[in-house]
């Protein structure tokens, strides 16, 4: 067994920390809450604890979040006596940070040597980038965020990612938002429009993700030189792995788990996973990965927490100062129709470009509305089209937050790139509005009997 690598006593215990933070939210699955609110506790005090180490960057950034989420809390509470529950306010984004150290468990999957197979011939030019976007695609649509780790990781194995597969990675993700029925902004739609028909929106959602990857494609080979860069191949030994695990979490979810969503399932199976890979090695070697990782890969993922804690945070104060300043009794629109969707549609992106996440403006674009059964369909494509193209430019997204934790891109730089592809998106968007609206309204009319006429 090799010798274990020295590491620093406050390095050990953020490791420890965050690693109890993930054991936290596991037993949590099963109704076992060792201290409330733990999870929160365990990761944010870790982020302390290896502050100095963050980059200057995601330091500055982290901590910009940090104190403005607690100063629009403390102006609610103050100026607008909002009931805030304290205890509670290192929650957000815990469950994500949570699935992000699971994820990372797939660090000590392979033999005992710790020896990777030989990389093959990159595939590269446009089919290359096609098959990163499309692999993100097809397998984050169940696996979400930690296929862009998978697929990111195993290209990063080669040289360290270019703009042009990062941009990749980021759009294949953000993309399946349009229709995916296991992504997060499709489990946040339904609660806040339990009457939308899916049917409909996946009928003009799939398409649309589709054209995404054509124009991620085409756009990509226009501005960079694709000849050298290596993609991501979809052939069955590069597959094996995600789609084995895309496998399990369906079987988990529909057959094992089905009360538990698809972020809690990957939070515990991949280290499950993991750690079964390593136990016909005997229990000291797994044990001794274990304790490596604890060690050296979590405390390392600080950029990661420390950002999507202090996002979490500042969604926390927007969503409750917005609350506390505008009440519950105000309609944002008497009638929700096809160019109060654009509106709010971009009205959604620009805030996130401008930083916030899709998630606040959604929310808080519903609870200014007054939306019957037949304007929940319009509303939820709205909704989804907001979160594809602005977790795609927004710099604070989810997915560009993982980006720049993991392999160093800042999230502004991700935005300036991303820019053209949301506005051509965009275009497309509102096109798909218009023509959902129409097909609601004509579906309308046909089963009450009426002929529908256009009045605006």
């Amino acid at each position: 067994m090799p010798d274990s690598t020295p590491t620093s006593l406050r390095h050990a215990l953020a490791g420890v920390l965050i690693l109890l933070g993930l054991v936290q939210q596991i037993l949590a699955f099963v109704g076992i809450v060792i201290l409330p609110h733990g999870v929160g506790y365990a990761l944010w005090l870790a982020t302390l604890l290896l502050w100095p180490d963050i980059p200057r960057r995601t330091r500055w950034q982290a901590g910009a979040l940090t104190i403005i989420g607690l100063g629009l809390l403390i102006t609610s509470r103050w100026r607008y006596e909002a009931a805030i529950a304290w205890p509670t306010i290192t929650s957000g984004n815990t469950h994500v940070v949570a699935m992000l150290v699971g994820v990372s468990f797939i660090g000590i999957l392979g033999n005992r040597s710790g020896s990777k197979r030989p990389l093959g011939h990159p595939v590269t030019g446009q089919r290359g980038t096609l098959g990163t976007w499309l692999g993100v695609h097809l397998l984050g649509t169940i696996l979400n965020l930690s296929t862009v780790f998978m697929i990111g990781d195993r290209l990063e194995r080669r040289a360290p990612l270019t703009t042009p597969q990062l941009l990749a990675l980021n759009r294949g993700l953000s993309s399946a938002a349009l229709w995916s029925p296991f992504f997060a902004s499709m489990g946040v739609v339904m609660t806040l429009a339990p009457d939308m028909e899916y049917s409909r929106v996946l009928i003009i959602g799939l398409p649309l993700a589709l054209l995404s990857g054509v124009l991620t494609t085409l756009e990509l080979s226009r501005r960079f030189d694709l000849a050298e860069v290596a993609g991501f191949s979809l052939s069955p030994r590069s597959l094996l792995m995600p789609v084995t695990m895309a496998s399990l979490v369906m079987l988990w979810h529909f057959k094992l788990t089905p009360e538990l969503g698809i972020v809690s399932i990957i939070t515990f199976l991949l280290p499950a996973v993991a750690l079964a890979s390593n136990l016909p090695a005997g229990p000291r070697w797994t044990l001794y990965r274990v304790r490596q990782h604890t060690l050296m890969r979590l405390p390392a993922m600080r950029g990661e927490i420390a950002l999507f804690l202090s996002a979490g945070l500042l969604t926390l104060g927007l969503s409750t100062a917005i609350a506390a300043a505008t009440g519950s009794e105000w309609t944002l629109f008497v009638h929700f129709g096809a160019w109060e969707a654009i509106l709010s549609f971009l009205a959604i992106v620009a805030s996130a470009i401008a930083g916030l996440h899709p998630i606040i403006g959604v929310s808080v674009l519903a609870s200014m509305l007054d939306l019957g059964a037949d304007r929940q369909t319009l509303f939820a494509f709205t909704a989804l089209a907001s979160w594809a193209v602005g977790t795609s430019v927004g710099p604070l997204s989810g997915i560009n937050l993982s980006l720049q934790g993991r392999y160093g891109v800042s999230g502004y730089r991700m935005m300036k790139h991303n820019l053209v592809y949301a506005l051509v998106m965009s275009g497309l968007v509102i096109g798909a509005i218009l023509l959902l609206d129409q097909v609601s309204q004509t579906a309308l009319a046909f089963y009450s009997g009426h002929t529908y006429s256009e009045t605006r």
